[in-house]
């Protein structure tokens, strides 16, 4: 592990303990796992468009392919 990763690792729990200490246990569970969703939608989103750009790729290749492009 670089040091980096250990500063990161050690501020997100202390971070994480003080958001316990100032919202209370199971709050912050919730808001965990409210970020986990939204970082799954997200995720998911991102994919998607992804796909939407691939495909257009696709699309206009075929044309240009074909011999239609204009």
């Amino acid at each position: 592990m670089s040091a980096s990763q250990l500063i990161h690792l050690l501020t997100h729990r202390k971070a994480e303990k003080l958001l316990k200490k100032l919202l209370g246990e199971n709050e912050v569970e919730v808001i965990l796992q409210w970020l986990d969703r939204l970082t799954n939608v997200e995720a998911r989103t991102t994919a998607a468009q992804i796909l939407e750009v691939i495909y257009g790729l696709v699309q206009n290749m075929k044309v240009v392919m074909d011999g239609l492009y204009i």
